[in-house]
Formats: structure tokens, C-alpha cells, sequence
């Protein structure tokens, strides 16, 4: 009898083991082999680093570590002392440029009427000389009177020939330009410029949207152009970087779909992806040092490869994610009709910011006014006549 229970229960247990492994064997035929997970993933982002592009104290700091700040928002103010004063400098040589390029003009006017005056003494020499030399009696005109009369036309004449090279000279500065587009003018504008983006670059705005992080900078610091202030971090712009074993990459292909969790939410937020990138190498191959495998006591070790996976904006404003969480990954390769590396350079902006955009237009506003204000109402010429 005991044999007997001992024969059934080997039975049980072994139709058990079989009707597992056959469903074990189902599901990864109809499931399991068109999958491939790992744990070995974090969510990547965005460091973007605030720098000054002038040197200077710090005076203010409007936002600390953890705090929001917008893009376009100051940050952190240096102080505006010497900026303002050189912006003040370059507003006075502006206006006094163009006051002297209006004089320019004003001397070519003049000297166009002087030339036209000696060419009237030159003309009425002329005359004076033939009524002389035109006498039906040449014993009636004294000697000295005609030649006084040729000395006169020439005298006429040397000085129409000065007044043409001096209007000559004052039209070659101003030929074909108005005030506002003057050689001078533009160069006082673009020192006017250069000051004013300064002025402007005394308030370090932030280019991006997100999250103050690793702030360094100090009240009162003297800082240097390109010094690392502190670091925002734009959450909306998170992906996650999931390392696979080369092993498991053999069917993994661009545009596949991707199902992810987060330890920081469980499994019951299930953020959904698609896989964007293979990396280009192992992690060794790019390490500081790479590992030398050309030695007697080499031992195989699988590599891992990282894969870019993105994530759905709409998900990850619900349940936002940070900068090195663990996630779990798995690619659905079902459709394997993907290319494994990118076959065309991609024409979309990775990334951009329109925080500084700005600054070069009000300088060109702020040096149209000033030129504005500096002219005389309907004297400045169009363009010069004489070319």
C-alpha cells in the first residue's frame, strides 16, 4: 500500500513540474521571447549650467537649491556699476557721432554752394575777358587792363578747381549713406550694442525651465566669465538610459515600444516609452581607463550596452521623475523591423532656449532712438546726390 501513495504522489508531483514547464514553455513562446528587461536603468536628464558671460560681484541670488525658476528669470545679479557707466559712455558717443556726421553734411551743402558761386566768378571772368577781347579796335583796351582781366579768369578758375576738391574730399565721407547708416554712426551703434548686452549681462537669467540644483555661487563672490554658478535641471526633459547585456540586443531595434516603472512609484505607475538610440559603445570602451584584455588571466565578461528609451511628456507630468532613479525596463521587440543604429542625421532641435533672444533687439531699438533724437527734424539727407 505505501509503495502505492509513493508511486501516486511521484506522479502528482511530477505531472506538476510538467504542466508548470509547459507553461512556463507557453508563455515564453507566445510572450516571454518577444520581450527583453532589465533592472540595470536610471532616468537621465538635463544639467544645464548657469554662467556669467561678464565678470563681476554678486549682489543678489533670487533663487536657492530645489526652487522653480522660468526661463528668462533672473537668477543671480552681479553688480551693475561699471556696466551702467560704460552703457551711459557709449549712449553720449553715440549721440555725439551723429551731431558730427550731421556736420558732415551741413559741410558738403556749404561747399556745394561754394562751388557754385566760384564757378560764377569763373563765368563772369570769362565774360569780362571776351567784351575785352571782342573791341573792333584793339588800340581801344590797354595792354594792363587785358591782361588784368586773363589774370582774373585764371585766378577764377584755380579757385573753382579748390572748391571742387574740397567738396570732392567732404562727399567721399558721406557719399551714398544717410546719418543713421554712416561708417561712424554704425560703429558708435555697435560699441552702444556692446554695452548694452553688457548692462544686460549683469542680471544671469536662466535658460531653461526647471530646478535649481548643486548652487555654488555666493553672496559677494567675484566671479569670472564661464564660472559654474549653479545647475538647472528641466524635469519635463527626462530619459531614461537602460543597460542591457549584449546578449540581449540581438533583436532590440529603434521604435520599439518600452514599458517602464519606477522604484520611486512601484508598480502601480507604468510610464510607457520608445526606445530612441543604442549607444555607440560599452561603458569600459569609454571609461578613463579601459580595461587591458590582452593579458594570460583574462576572464569574459558579458558588456552592457545603453539603450535611450523616451518617455511620454503626458506621463511624466503626472508622476515626474528625477535624475538617477532606478527603473525597470522592458522593450517589447515584437516588431523588429527597425533599424538597430540611427540611418539619417536628425533634423529636429535637441535643444533651445530664447532666454537672450532679446538683448540685441532693445539695443538696436535703443539706438534707433537715440539717433532719432539727435537729428535735426527733416535735415538728414537721404542719400548724397553725387556720386
Amino acid at each position: 500500500m505505501q509503495p502505492k501513495k509513493r508511486t501516486i504522489a511521484l506522479a502528482a508531483l511530477a505531472s506538476v513540474f510538467l504542466v508548470a514547464g509547459a507553461a512556463a514553455a507557453g508563455w515564453w513562446w507566445l510572450d516571454g521571447r518577444w520581450h527583453e528587461s532589465t533592472d540595470d536603468a536610471y532616468a537621465q536628464g538635463n544639467l544645464v549650467q548657469l554662467t556669467p558671460q561678464i565678470g563681476g560681484i554678486v549682489v543678489r541670488i533670487n533663487a536657492d537649491d530645489t526652487a522653480l525658476v522660468h526661463e528668462g528669470d533672473p537668477v543671480v545679479v552681479l553688480d551693475p556699476a561699471d556696466t551702467q557707466t560704460a552703457l551711459d559712455e557709449a549712449k553720449a558717443a553715440l549721440a555725439q557721432t551723429v551731431r558730427r556726421v550731421r556736420q558732415l553734411y551741413a559741410n558738403s551743402d556749404a561747399l556745394r554752394a561754394a562751388v557754385e558761386q566760384r564757378r560764377t566768378d569763373w563765368r563772369r571772368a570769362q565774360e569780362d575777358l571776351q567784351r575785352r577781347t571782342g573791341l573792333p579796335d584793339a588800340r581801344a583796351l590797354a595792354e594792363e587792363d587785358l591782361k588784368h582781366a586773363q589774370a582774373q579768369v585764371e585766378t577764377a578758375a584755380a579757385a573753382l578747381r579748390v572748391a571742387e576738391r574740397e567738396l570732392a574730399a567732404s562727399e567721399a565721407l558721406v557719399s551714398r549713406t544717410t546719418v543713421a547708416t554712416h561708417p561712424d554712426v554704425k560703429q558708435a551703434a555697435a560699441k552702444l550694442a556692446e554695452a548694452y548686452l553688457a548692462a544686460q549681462r549683469a542680471s544671469i537669467v536662466a535658460p531653461v525651465s526647471g530646478y535649481v540644483a548643486k548652487r555654488s555661487v555666493q553672496l559677494g563672490q567675484q566671479v569670472a566669465p564661464g564660472a559654474a554658478l549653479l545647475a538647472i535641471v528641466p524635469l519635463t526633459q527626462v530619459w531614461v538610459d537602460a543597460n542591457f547585456k549584449e546578449t540581449q540586443l540581438q533583436h532590440v531595434r529603434i521604435g520599439q515600444p518600452v514599458t517602464l516603472t519606477s522604484d520611486l512609484y512601484g508598480g502601480a505607475i507604468t510610464y510607457q516609452g520608445t526606445v530612441i538610440g543604442l549607444g555607440s559603445g560599452t561603458g569600459s570602451a569609454f571609461a578613463l581607463l579601459p580595461p587591458q584584455n590582452a593579458t594570460g588571466n583574462w576572464i569574459k565578461i558579458v558588456q552592457r550596452l545603453p539603450v535611450r528609451i523616451r518617455l511620454e511628456p503626458r506621463e511624466l507630468a503626472a508622476h515626474p521623475l528625477r535624475l538617477g532613479l532606478s527603473m525597470q525596463v522592458s522593450i517589447d521587440t515584437h516588431d523588429r523591423s527597425g533599424p538597430v543604429l540611427a540611418n539619417a542625421p536628425s533634423l529636429e532641435v535637441s535643444l533651445e532656449t530664447k532666454a537672450y533672444e532679446h538683448a540685441l533687439a532693445d539695443a538696436a531699438r535703443l539706438e534707433r532712438e537715440i539717433v532719432q533724437a539727435n537729428l535735426e527734424q527733416g535735415s538728414a539727407p537721404a542719400v548724397v546726390a553725387r556720386k
